[in-house]
């Protein structure tokens, strides 16, 4: 069985009320607060939804199955960290960011240290936030090739991936380049409900197709490892063991979640620093059960797949779950899922979109150009979110061919959230440090961080480790041997 043209009519109707739905947002008299922090109006579950789905892309929905289908639930460790490191976030940075009454994360660094690092954090957020994003939305063409295959036999696998990414960064670009961050936050909740709704579907459907439901499930997989959870070796070189995950998932959730102009952004939009740390510990709960339920999919499918062997070779394990929607589940249905697996695409790209266009426009144009008016601002605020769908479908393109997507993006997220960690530790936690020792510390930490991932099997959940303690201490020490002129102190 294939996808045929009622999906695909299912499919493209999907994506067009979700566009028509975020359009409903848009209004012509808007400030640079209400276009990218939706005035403060956002409820806090709106709030946590929206940030649970801000960092799940179609990316997550293929590659979590996936791993569970090749391995087992020991991702799950990860996790656990994500819990440990929204507390942080929560008690050590929100007050700062409520206290500053804050636009955006690295306003935080210009008000502690100084100009030249604020740029620096800034733009290193800008550069590695649109790479890990390409490869994401590169994920998109992943479901395309399989879920389209048949239908466009004819046309080449580069058209296809063209087509895919250019139809879901249209379409994404025409709600949020209109409503802002309000336009993103409610269709992040509409395209959170139904990929989350598919999934759910589509894992009744594997237990009432295999022999003995939910117990054959487990009957089956535990004997074969499926269901190991804890892995307590101390290797560096595996990504999923308990002590990285919950050191190395709770340092890589506290700077994504606390430096990240991505998830910071959503944060800031809420009524109160209190309904702020309520959404952001709520969305904790809402991606346990998620990264639960995508873990169990994964190895339900295995199982179906080892009861009832087909003749397909997977050539990526991120493949795995939109072959089963398309050639297991009735027509319309599976039309439904893929289109629910893209809304996750479009979920994640609105909130990249949105969180660059902030920053480039409020920690740098605003700040080189701080006589423009709002009219003038607001102008090139959606003009810089055009200019970054542009550059987010050529990232994309560019990301064909690489390895399994999940880690790729982790990878290169964390690389860049250790040094900016480690920075925002330093103005946190220290009066000391100034800003030139900041700025060497955090040089000493992405060039550490560069070269475990260039050249080393270091596994990446570290890196945010390493790259954060380097930092920090290099630009701690630093502080006492270069002469210090730089402002000192959170005012």
């Amino acid at each position: 069985m294939a996808l045929n043209l009622f999906d695909l009519v299912v499919i493209l109707v999907w994506l067009t009320a979700v566009t028509l739905f975020g359009l409903r947002f848009r209004s012509p008299e808007r400030s640079l607060s209400a276009y990218f922090l939706a005035d403060n109006a956002i409820p806090w579950w709106a709030i946590a939804l929206s940030i649970v789905a801000a960092e799940t892309s179609t990316l997550t929905v293929i590659s979590i199955p996936g791993l569970a289908y090749s391995e087992d639930f020991r991702f799950l460790q990860l996790v656990f960290g994500y819990l440990i490191g929204r507390a942080i976030v929560a008690v050590l940075f929100l007050p700062a960011y409520f206290r500053g009454r804050m636009l955006t994360a690295y306003q935080l660094i210009l008000a502690r240290f100084g100009q030249r690092l604020h740029a620096l954090t800034a733009g290193i957020f800008l550069l590695t936030r649109a790479a890990a994003e390409g490869v994401r939305v590169f994920a998109v063409a992943i479901v395309v090739r399989v879920a389209l295959g048949s239908l466009l036999g004819g046309v080449s696998s580069f058209s296809r991936d063209l087509a895919a990414i250019a139809l879901v960064t249209v379409l994404t670009l025409l709600y949020t380049f209109e409503g802002g961050l309000a336009a993103v936050i409610w269709t992040d909740v509409l395209q959170l409900s139904v990929y989350i709704a598919g999934s759910l579907f589509a894992c009744f459907t594997l237990l009432h197709r295999l022999p003995g439901g939910l117990h054959g499930v487990l009957a089956t997989a535990q004997p074969l490892g499926k269901l190991r959870l804890f892995d307590l070796s101390w290797s560096l070189t595996r990504s999923y063991t308990l002590w990285s995950g919950l050191i190395g998932g709770a340092l890589l959730t506290t700077a994504s979640h606390g430096t990240d102009q991505l998830i910071v952004q959503r944060l800031l939009a809420a009524r109160s620093l209190r309904q702020s740390q309520l959404a952001l510990l709520a969305s904790g709960i809402v991606i346990l059960f998620q990264f639960a339920l995508f873990l169990f999919l994964g190895t339900a499918l295995f199982v179906f797949y080892r009861d009832f062997p087909i003749h397909t070779v997977f050539n990526r394990t991120d493949a795995i779950y939109p072959t089963f929607i398309v050639s297991q589940l009735p027509h319309g249905i599976s039309g439904l899922l893929i289109a629910a697996i893209l809304a996750a695409a479009m979920a994640n790209l609105s909130a990249a979109l949105n969180a660059l266009s902030s920053t480039t426009i409020l920690d740098f144009y605003v700040r080189l150009r701080p006589e423009s008016g709002e009219e003038r601002r607001m102008t090139l605020a959606r003009r810089a979110t055009l200019m970054w769908g542009v550059a987010l479908f050529v990232l994309a393109l560019l990301a064909r061919g690489g390895g399994r997507v999940l880690e790729v993006g982790l990878s290169i997220a964390s690389v860049a959230y250790g040094c900016l960690l480690g920075v925002f530790l330093l103005g946190l936690m220290t009066r000391r440090a100034t800003e030139s020792a900041a700025i060497v510390g955090m040089v000493a930490g992405l060039a550490l961080n560069l070269y475990l991932w260039l050249a080393t099997p270091v596994s990446f959940p570290w890196y945010v480790v390493v790259g954060s303690l380097a930092t920090f201490l290099v630009g701690y020490c630093s502080s006492w041997l270069i002469p210090g002129f730089d402002r000192v102190g959170t005012e």
